[in-house]
């Protein structure tokens, strides 16, 4: 039987590391994956060799069922697990971060996708990792989240979070998408174009940064706005305090089609008339690193900087 997970009091201690009993561990991951699958069937005898229960969604495939690991409903994972592993690329842990938002679990990504910016530790030190975690050694990293609100001019409402980014984009191929932009109930401008992205300080480095945003540092309290494929020049991305609330509202265009995503995550369709409402959510999460994760070391290997004969 698993273990009931520690009170929240209990499980962070102020100091020098954060420390927390780890007693149940969910692991995330797209398990059809055979380089997913190898990390996972190599992590769970690790795990219980630590007597730490192993949980796994029953809503996740996997080739080959692993001993002694509870499959729960995911919708129960933040509730259960003390630490969840996402093992995969970037959109894993943004996908796990969706499941722990509102209950504080911490997130450890393990490398097996392409780039990696919060999925940092790589399988050859996927076990030593493991073990800081378990002995409260790793460095404790929070990140604020975007709480999205799409209202319905028909009165209904659709709410979500993101961790990178939530985008209105167009649905139909080779039309524009008109719509309008204030920022706290101040006018900023009317759009045309493919949508636009608003990116919390982590989220810059991924799809803001394709539309021309700039890199932020994460610990800083600001959202970036980017038009997507602007249809005017000179509409450029612009960086807000993340105290603000950031209001986008469709205008009428025949055949008009568009939607919103929350970190790739479509959470419904936006028509004219309709709104949809950013700003900071409540929740934060906490990600964990090795000890002396250095953000800017990072940046230097995902996008290649410093290759040449200048390189420290």
């Amino acid at each position: 039987m698993l273990q009931r997970r520690a009170s929240s009091e209990a499980r962070f201690v102020c100091g020098a590391h954060m420390t927390f009993p780890v007693r149940v561990c969910a692991l995330i991951g797209k398990f059809t994956d055979a380089r997913v699958a190898e990390s996972a069937h190599a992590l769970i005898p690790y795990l219980q060799s630590r007597q730490v229960d192993v949980l796994m969604s029953e809503e996740a495939p996997i080739a080959e069922e692993p001993a002694r690991v509870a499959r729960v409903p995911e919708r129960e994972i933040g509730e259960r697990a003390d630490l969840v592993i996402a093992i995969g690329g970037d959109g894993t842990l943004l996908y796990a971060a969706r499941l722990v938002a509102r209950h504080g679990v911490p997130l450890l990504g393990i490398n097996r996708g392409r780039l990696g910016f919060l999925t940092d530790i790589m399988p050859n030190d996927m076990f030593p990792s493991i073990d800081a975690a378990l002995q409260g050694n790793l460095q404790k990293d929070e990140r604020p989240l975007l709480a999205a609100r799409l209202y319905s001019s028909g009165g209904g409402t659709v709410d979500s979070l993101a961790l990178n980014d939530v985008v209105l984009q167009k649905l139909a191929t080779g039309r524009m998408v008109d719509f309008s932009t204030l920022v706290n109930g101040n006018y900023v401008n009317k759009h045309a174009g493919d949508g636009i992205v608003v990116a919390s300080a982590t989220g810059s480095t991924a799809y803001a940064l394709s539309c021309g945003g700039p890199i932020v540092e994460p610990s800083l309290d600001v959202f970036v706005v980017a038009p997507i494929c602007p249809h005017t020049l000179s509409d450029r991305p612009i960086v807000v305090s993340s105290h603000s609330t950031i209001e986008f509202q469709l205008l009428e265009r025949p055949d008009i089609r568009a939607q919103v995503a929350c970190d790739g995550t479509v959470i419904g369709e936006i028509e004219p008339g309709d709104r949809l409402q950013v700003k900071a959510a409540r929740e934060r999460i906490t990600l964990l690193h090795p000890v002396g994760h250095d953000y800017y070391r990072l940046l230097r290997s995902k996008l290649h900087w410093g290759r040449g004969s200048f390189e420290r």
